[in-house]
């Protein structure tokens, strides 16, 4: 009995310390993927790195990992412009069967999947013209605000002139938000608003109401799924298969 007694206490203290080391090794392989992660995508901080399944030590002998997620608070994706660059604000990505290099200078995923946030504000700086656009005999339009819509739908205000006397109130339409291709959101009047009485082509109204605003550049080259209205901005579901992390 006092053999059996050794035994379990040594098989115990072991295995206290094969999770220590096993946590250990995890949290020093958490922080260099990050530093990687923010080299490889010219980030302003470094982003959060969380490497999921236990235990660690071997996944990292199979030279794969099961789940690692990655949080970005701020990432300055491109537009297509190269004059102009759109914030993605609460960027996260949970990444699926992560084959890795052992320094860990590449690392590809190979599904992706996660969740991000355009501001409103953000979506009308890149995609509003700033300049009133005719639609019309003596009639100029602009879109001056975005917002939420409810039932997942945007509020875009339209600030319109007519005949030189500005309204007093910006129009309201209700607008549908899609993903076209994978990588461009799309903003699309339900129906289009008549400005002060006076009836108006509908094609020259969406000229105003209606824009698309292209996002790429994504981490690994993860591309947009869907989209909805929220309280806050656009909630957007990104996704993608063979994710490069890094390398």
């Amino acid at each position: 009995m006092r053999a059996l007694r050794i035994l379990l206490i040594v098989v115990v203290i072991l295995g206290g310390i094969f999770v220590v080391v096993d946590r250990v090794a995890v949290n020093f392989a958490e922080g260099e993927a990050a530093d990687r992660l923010k080299a490889t995508e010219n980030l302003a901080s470094t982003p959060d790195v969380s490497i999921n399944g236990f235990p660690f030590l071997t996944q990292l002998a199979g030279g794969t990992l099961d789940e690692v997620e990655v949080g970005i608070s701020d990432y300055e994706a491109s537009t297509g412009d190269g004059a102009k660059r759109i914030r993605i604000a609460d960027l996260r990505a949970d990444m699926r069967g992560v084959d890795f290099s052992t320094d860990f200078s590449s690392a590809v995923a190979d599904s992706a999947t996660g969740t991000a946030t355009i501001a409103y504000d953000e979506l009308l700086k890149t995609a509003g013209k700033p300049e009133p656009g005719r639609v019309g005999p003596g009639v100029s339009a602009r879109i001056v605000g975005l917002s939420d819509g409810g039932n997942g739908k945007i509020k875009v205000e339209v600030e319109a002139t007519v005949l030189g006397a500005e309204l007093p109130e910006p129009v309201s339409v209700l607008s549908s938000v899609t993903v076209v291709d994978g990588d461009t959101v799309r903003v699309k009047a339900d129906s289009v608003p008549a400005f002060g009485g006076v009836e108006i082509v509908e094609s020259s109204v969406r000229q105003i109401t209606d824009f698309e605003q292209r996002i790429d550049g994504l981490p690994g080259g993860i591309r947009l799924d869907k989209v909805e209205a929220a309280e806050d901005g656009v909630d957007i579901t990104v996704k993608g298969s063979d994710v490069r992390l890094v390398g």
